[in-house]
């Protein structure tokens, strides 16, 4: 059994009385709410389309298009990533240029284990196979210098539509749509920056459809919204920002969820993971159906996600989704093994005090599962950390980096590269994510030297790992109707929390559901009414008198009844609070 690690609160911002004139109209509780998530306007809160960034706005996008328009009658190959940003940006762009009347379109992603990530020079000779006159990349390519190189020798031109931050090195593409190819870590917060990979490949696609409307081509400009629902499920799973434009995105790709009108796999997904596409919320997109994408491209070949978000007819979606699922039954099976072991290590290293970068490494582990144990360890030890197994050749250690809040995790690995030059062999992605490889040798080198550049860059860094509350809410206040007014104040998500809450009850009842689950019946003990509360993977402690819990509000449903659930976060004896 896993030791029980309570953790520090911390308010996430007073719910002030005096607001923002702007909000002043809004429900009182969501109006504290959103002024404490920094919202002063309520046109921030205006989520319909007219409200996000002019499809202009991103630099470099209609050259672009006039890239694109130029090779309309010609072979275009989209080269996409091996996660869900990356395959439901590849769907969104073949699916819209299908549709604008482009002739000849496919898609081509590298398998991991095969060929790494991004446009390399590799994967640019697969695709040269097919006789292809441009190659479109998403979510990847601002990094692929030697790939555009590889390409060009060839004859063959390239499109790069990326988020990821650049190296010192643009490569030589003939267009680039990148909000973030053109910053430096001072000049960070341009228009755009915040995308995901699907959303620069929407802008695109938006601006696209204009440029034909504009040259006679009626209806062209409403494409690319059909597919919004795409753009709402690789803009959560992929973590990013959820700033105004994002919000926009992924409340009217869940409109169109909620109201079927979105590509049958996302349904097939969902009915796969039990939930009902009309209630589907952006927690569904994160943690039921990005996961299902994602697991494919961990274990297998992300292709099948891709086919699954291409298919229109429901009956292949759903044979799709269900080897979908099963992918990530074994990719679960396969994390828990791993996480077990990381967090041996972890615990060990404890003992002696834990380096500010916490890397972990076993020559067993599944390179596909790394990410997802950095992000388990993280959770664990509240500090940026980095897992890595070895790749298929054995030479090569690749490493998945996740860091926490205030950390910027792509420029500690640039100070690890500039301190000890060779040290990496490759490096990218963004501020809070990020992939690199070195050869095994250099690990323990690796390891101390990122522990001494987080140290320099960040003396300030914060490891308590605090859980962010918005302090209590009234017993009163725990019932169904505000339990829907917060899941409709949405959509919450990274920078932009979901409300979570502390209080003291007293436990009725508890139970383990699942093996891993605790299931409980409470009662505020400062009001009367008694509540069911579910805290996901933390059964095994009993409970008896009164706790201290941190948790969400949430709307359960079961056979056509809803019901207020508190979401356990956290939960401990108020002789331990």
């Amino acid at each position: 059994m896993e030791p029980i690690h309570i953790r520090p609160l911390r308010s996430r911002g007073p719910l002030r009385n005096e607001l923002p004139t702007g909000l002043a109209a809004l429900d009182p509780l969501l109006a504290r709410l959103y002024a404490a998530r920094g919202i002063t306007t309520a046109n921030e809160l205006v989520l319909d389309l007219k409200g996000m960034l002019p499809v202009g706005a991103l630099h470099g996008v209609y050259p672009a298009v006039e890239l694109l328009l130029k090779h309309r009658e010609q072979r275009i190959v989209v080269i996409g990533d091996f996660d869900a940003d990356g395959a439901t940006s590849s769907a969104l762009v073949v699916r819209c240029l299908r549709d604008f009347g482009f002739a000849n379109i496919d898609y081509l992603v590298p398998n991991r284990f095969e060929y790494g990530y991004g446009l390399s020079a590799e994967i640019v000779r697969v695709a040269a196979q097919t006789s292809p006159a441009l190659l479109v990349t998403v979510d990847n390519g601002i990094s692929s210098v030697d790939g555009v190189a590889a390409a060009a020798a060839l004859g063959i031109e390239v499109l790069i539509t990326d988020h990821h931050l650049p190296g010192k090195t643009l490569p030589d593409a003939q267009a680039i749509v990148n909000p973030n190819a053109q910053t430096t870590s001072a000049e960070r917060g341009t228009p755009g920056a915040n995308l995901a990979g699907i959303g620069v490949a929407f802008y695109l696609m938006a601006a696209l459809g204009k440029t034909l409307q504009d040259r006679g081509h009626s209806g062209a400009a409403r494409i690319p919204a059909r597919y919004l629902d795409l753009v709402a499920l690789g803009t959560v799973a992929d973590v990013v920002p959820l700033d105004h434009t994002n919000r926009i995105l992924v409340t009217q790709g869940l409109l169109r969820i909620r109201s079927r009108q979105c590509v049958p796999g996302i349904l097939a997904l969902l009915s796969k993971a039990g939930r009902d596409p009309a209630r589907t919320v952006s927690a569904d997109l994160g943690f039921t159906v990005g996961p299902r994408l994602n697991a494919a491209g961990r274990l297998d070949d992300i292709s099948v996600g891709i086919e699954c978000l291409l298919a229109d007819d429901p009956a292949s979606a759903g044979r799709l989704a269900t080897v979908l699922d099963g992918i990530n039954s074994d990719r679960r099976e396969i994390e828990t093994g791993m996480r077990e072991q990381a967090f041996a290590f972890v615990d060990a290293m404890s003992e002696r005090g834990l380096p500010a970068c916490v890397c972990v490494f076993d020559r067993s582990w599944h390179q596909g599962v790394v990410g997802l144990i950095a992000a388990r360890v993280r959770e664990r030890c509240h500090r940026p950390v980095i897992a890595f197994a070895r790749d298929e050749s054995g030479q090569f250690l690749k490493g998945s980096a996740r860091s926490v809040p205030g950390v910027h995790i792509r420029d500690l690995l640039e100070a690890v590269a500039t301190a000890r030059p060779g040290i990496i062999d490759k490096f990218g992605g963004h501020a809070m994510a990020a992939g690199l490889s070195l050869k095994e040798q250099q690990f323990q080198q690796f390891s101390s030297t990122a522990a001494q550049q987080l140290t320099r860059l960040y003396p300030q860094a914060d490891f308590s790992g605090a859980l962010l509350t918005d302090g209590e809410l009234p017993a009163a206040s725990l019932t169904l109707p505000v339990a829907r007014l917060l899941r409709d104040g949405g959509p919450w998500g990274a920078g932009f929390p979901e409300p979570v809450w502390q209080g003291d009850f007293a436990v009725l009842e508890q139970r383990t559901v699942g093996e891993r689950h605790l299931k409980l019946r409470v009662r505020p003990l400062a009001g009367s009414s008694v509540l069911d509360a579910i805290a996901f993977n933390q059964a095994g402690p009993v409970f008896r008198g009164s706790v201290r819990l941190v948790y969400r509000l949430d709307v359960n449903e079961w056979r056509g009844v809803e019901s207020p659930q508190l979401v356990v976060e956290q939960v401990s004896s108020l002789e331990h609070a």
